[in-house]
């Protein structure tokens, strides 16, 4: 079975608990014969649609439990008019957002339309600045938004309550952009216009199967509601069982050791679940840098990991959207730093390097949630300052952190390559000189064993 043409009430119904949906009253709105426009025929289409569907609008609103969590719920009706925005369906979105702030609800929109209604002109049209103002006032409100892309989610729906969700889920294969297939260049990618092309773009967190869907909504309002760590989180344990380096070459060879623990490694030890968030929301995207939410014991912590490559301008982004996720619900942070330095070919300049990093260390900067950052790896430059949180930086046994690479900067010094390690002492790139300096609070220790029984 699958969520893509399901009718709203059985889109909801597959993923809100049994008998947990309730509707909200409809808001009243009276309107002239064939509606604002005098569009004629407007009236008995609405009717038709009614008969099909049997729903008055376009959409449906209520709240209902997924999970054994409470939410607002928005589903929209795609047999009706195409599921399209009128000012009736304004009238329904913004209830079921003032009912989420008023109760301190997350919202969840399950959503499917062609866009806004033409039978109502401009009319229909400003209903979109409804939804944003709305969006925006619930994001101000410190409540998140959680969007399940359906087939079609087209116009104005994706623009606003689709795009403008803090998390964004897809169906496979849903229809998913802003012009429809109807109005689209015909000789148009159709790869752009999906739910697997608009992830691979950065613009969608995950395509999730409709048999996975119930479990991973309930995943996120699990992580998302649960308790906040008091102060900042603690650095992960070491996982290489490493002494600290004698040499700063010898600090720089264990960090480039093949076989060393990545941040796939530290994340599985540190959360017991944690869930992914991708792309920058530019077109962008980068495996090199692992973002999302996740639970350590029982209590929400968000993450940055930088995965041992050269960072691309997306994975800056997309930290840097993370962070400010994180602050806004009030959820510290942990970052891993691990990278030889940004990306600095032609095509990370072209995509805003500069830019991108400038927006990493602004986030840090901004944030008023505590933020803890473990060194792992490499530490390459400004490339890795940028996730490195001002006075709550830890390192490992097996990392270095320096200003630059040991063999560019015999480069510029006009050295021999044969001069990389002596410039590495010089730059006191080891573990135990970044505590010194300050740079570094500690050197964190693997964890110790389980005591048996």
């Amino acid at each position: 079975m699958t969520t893509t043409r399901l009718s709203a009430r059985a889109a909801i119904a597959s993923v809100a608990d049994p008998d947990s949906f309730a509707e909200l009253p409809a808001p009243r709105r009276e309107s002239p014969a064939d509606g604002p426009l005098a569009w004629s025929g407007y009236d008995a289409s609405r009717e038709r649609a009614t008969a099909r569907t049997g729903e008055e609008e376009s959409v449906v609103v209520g709240t209902a439990r997924i999970g054994g969590r409470e939410a607002a719920l928005v589903s929209f009706e795609f047999g009706f008019l195409g599921g399209s925005l009128g000012q009736r369906t304004g009238d329904r979105l913004e209830a079921a957002y003032e009912h989420a702030r008023a109760h301190r609800l997350p919202l969840v929109s399950l959503i499917a339309t062609g866009g806004s209604r033409m039978q109502e002109g401009m009319l229909a049209l400003t209903q979109l600045q409804r939804v944003a103002r709305q969006c925006v006032l619930t994001r101000a409100a410190g409540l998140p938004q959680l969007a399940v892309l359906r087939d079609p989610t087209t116009g104005g729906g994706w623009a606003t309550l689709g795009a403008g969700a803090d998390v964004v889920l897809a169906l496979p294969g849903a229809q998913v952009g802003f012009a429809g297939s109807r109005v689209r260049p015909a000789d148009a990618d159709p790869a752009a216009y999906g739910a697997e092309g608009q992830y691979a773009s950065g613009h969608v967190d995950a395509v999730v199967a409709p048999a996975d869907l119930p479990g991973t909504l309930a995943d996120w309002l699990r992580v998302l509601a649960a308790p906040r760590p008091d102060g900042p989180v603690e650095p992960p344990a070491a996982l290489a069982d490493a002494s600290p380096p004698a040499t700063g070459w010898d600090a720089v060879r264990q960090a480039r050791r093949p076989g060393r623990p990545h941040a796939p490694a530290y994340l599985d030890a540190y959360f017991d679940l944690r869930l992914p968030l991708s792309g920058d929301r530019a077109g962008g995207t980068d495996p090199g840098m692992l973002c999302g939410f996740g639970l350590r014991a029982g209590r929400a912590v968000a993450y940055a990991a930088q995965c041992g490559t050269a960072t691309r301008p997306a994975g800056y982004r997309t930290a840097a959207r993370v962070v400010r996720l994180a602050d806004r619900l009030g959820i510290p942070v942990l970052t891993l730093v691990d990278t030889p330095g940004a990306a600095n070919d032609a095509a990370a300049e072209h995509a805003g390097a500069g830019p991108a990093i400038a927006d990493a260390f602004a986030a840090l900067a901004g944030a008023t949630v505590p933020v803890t950052t473990l060194l792992i790896g490499e530490g390459g430059s400004g490339g890795a300052l940028a996730l490195a949180a001002p006075g709550n930086t830890w390192v490992t046994p097996d990392s270095y952190f320096s200003v630059i690479a040991p063999e560019l900067a015999a480069a510029i010094l006009k050295r021999p390559p044969s001069a990389a390690p002596a410039t590495a002492d010089q730059l006191h790139v080891r573990p135990q000189d970044l505590v010194a300096l300050g740079v570094a609070r500690g050197i964190v220790a693997p964890a110790a064993p389980a005591a048996t029984p």
